[in-house]
């Protein structure tokens, strides 16, 4: 550990010398970033929630990199002490070398040996990426070639083993990808044509007795992009070559072994006030995973798969992702897997999708006003795959058109109105359906919720925005109302309050309060920010991906700066 530090403090004294020395002398220079999220973890007695063991926990990330000329290289050093914030990935335990790179990069070729990132086409297939809120990493150990012969061609070469913790998973990942901009070749002014395709190869050795797949997993896309004027649409599939299945108890099964498959399409329009945009998906069976079994992490229930780890492929919820409080209590996750339940509940996947509307309605028009009016619709709709599914003996054909049973449904409109020169309000009606049953256990629910904002601008830096929020639901935890003030003192400081309370839940004791009350400072590339309240449990999302929270009750500090 002493050599990255030593490293670390090399890195920054060249960064300092480089500033005391002459302009006209390039030494390179330094550039980083350092984050820590910390909790103190207290007792509810109300909840019947004690602190765990090692109250006080924390994540913390230094990144620095060092770049001269054409060549960049970087190092993250994490620390999760006295362990990390609950419910993260346990292999994330103590200080150590997260990342490390080395990258040479000139207008032909970029080559990268360490741990790098990277995605191919929507990343159903491939993608190496970090989220600190989801406590996401899984970038890849190896190599890395990118050529670009011209503006219009690309091509990626990659091998590597994906990061789990602060290790890597034992799976071999091998990868190509191609990027063809047809645009000039066709000589095409208003338009614009592109195509792709992309082989990703996971190769794991078996310890099965006859298996009826192959260790060397492979997985194909291929896209199409096209642009006109203020028209888009593409396209893109997905295949992956057959693989063993996990069972309700997350251990590798013959049962099912099928190859997958994903379609997406997506298209619109944007122009003169008027946006559109839909997109749909269809999914069999496309599960992918550096080890094809999941890991248990230590507590009998969850494994590396509830942490998002291993996970080689990208699948977001494509459902609209809402900023209130009451909106993110049933929310959508992506069922990209096989999914034998029971007789009576078996899944290949998912198909379905999106589309929104955005309308602008111009100043001095009757809706429009003096300020104008921004509506935006938003309908997502997706179901499991329909077709013929035997529990005994194992075995499932999906059609390829049609839909199943129900998962989820989220129907919204959301209008942006300016009342006057200094007020601004904001009005959402949301009704949802939520299948519990099917997606995690539990009874069906539909929602529907009324949401209602308005922000008062004393000046270009103060203001003050207060929310109210109201869910009727007609099962599970019931109704529930949520209240925020929020106060900008100035372009540095702010704080805020809210409430929410599940006040219609059928048993008295969880008619529960979640309060949260904090405040932020900012300064530069820096912002500190403090709060004390109570965490509901449940998912939390971040562009569609999600990790499971528990319920919890302390203090919390987040500190993060750029150099």
């Amino acid at each position: 550990m002493k050599y990255y530090l030593a490293a670390i403090g090399f890195f920054a004294a060249l960064g300092a010398t480089a500033q005391e020395q002459e302009p006209k002398k390039d030494y390179g220079k330094v550039f980083g970033g350092f984050e820590t999220n910390a909790q103190w973890y207290l007792n509810d007695s109300e909840r019947n929630i004690a602190h765990p063991e090692d109250p006080l926990r924390s994540n913390s990330y230094l990144l620095v990199n060092y770049n001269y000329k054409q060549f960049t290289a970087g190092i993250q050093v994490e620390a999760y002490e006295q362990q990390a914030l609950l419910n993260y990935n346990p292999g994330f335990d103590g200080v150590d070398v997260g990342t490390w790179f080395l990258d040479y990069k000139n207008d032909k070729v970029q080559l990268t040996a360490g741990y790098f990132y990277e995605q191919f086409g929507s990343g159903i297939i491939l993608r190496a990426w970090e989220d600190r809120a989801l406590g996401i990493n899984t970038a890849l150990r190896g190599g890395r070639i990118i050529w670009t012969p011209s503006d219009a061609l690309k091509f990626t070469a990659l091998y590597g083993r994906q990061r789990s913790g602060f290790n890597v998973a034992r799976g071999d990942i091998a990868g190509f990808n191609a990027e063809v901009s047809l645009k000039k070749a066709l000589g095409l002014a208003d338009a614009d044509l592109s195509i792709g395709g992309s082989f990703v190869a996971r190769n794991e050795k078996l310890d099965l007795p006859d298996p009826v797949y192959d260790e060397l997993t492979s997985a194909y896309s291929g896209r199409i992009n096209y642009s006109f004027k203020s028209f888009y649409a593409s396209a893109e599939f997905d295949y992956k070559s057959k693989d063993g299945v996990l069972d309700q108890q997350n251990h590798v099964s013959a049962d099912y072994a099928k190859p997958g498959n994903a379609l997406l399409l997506n298209f619109g329009y944007s122009g003169n006030g008027l946006g559109v945009d839909a997109s749909l998906r269809r999914i069999e069976n496309m599960l992918f995973l550096s080890e094809r079994e999941p890991t248990p992490a230590g507590d009998g229930v969850s494994t590396s798969l509830n942490f998002n780890d291993k996970v080689i492929g990208y699948i977001p919820a494509l459902t609209k992702q809402h900023h209130g409080t009451l909106a993110n209590i049933y929310v959508f996750q992506a069922q990209a897997r096989v999914d034998y339940i029971d007789p009576t509940r078996m899944k290949a996947g998912e198909t379905g999708g999106q589309i929104d509307f955005y309308y602008n309605f111009a100043k001095g028009t009757p809706i429009g006003g003096k300020y104008g009016t921004d509506v935006a619709v938003n309908l997502s709709s997706w179901y499991n795959l329909p077709g013929d599914y035997r529990y005994v003996p194992a075995d499932y054909k999906a059609n390829f058109f049609g839909v199943g049973e129900t998962y989820f449904t989220d129907y919204n409109i959301e209008i942006k109105k300016q009342l006057a020169e200094k007020w601004h309000s904001t009005f959402y009606y949301i009704t949802q359906y939520y299948n519990k049953e099917w997606l995690e256990g539990g009874d069906k629910v539909r929602t529907h919720i009324i949401d209602a904002e308005a922000t008062y601008n004393f000046s270009a830096s103060r203001a003050i925005r207060v929310e109210g929020e109201h869910m009727w639901a007609d099962a599970d935890m019931r109704n529930w109302a949520s209240a925020t003030v929020e106060f900008n003192f100035n372009d540095r400081w702010s704080a805020y309050v809210w409430d929410m309370y599940n006040y219609g839940n059928k048993v008295e004791s969880k008619q529960t309060h979640y309060y949260n009350l904090g405040g932020t400072f900012r300064t530069g590339a820096t912002r500190i920010a403090l709060n004390y309240g109570r965490q509901r449990g449940g998912l939390v999302c971040v562009g569609g991906v999600c990790r499971f929270v528990p319920e919890s009750t302390g203090i919390s500090l987040s500190v993060s700066t750029a150099f």
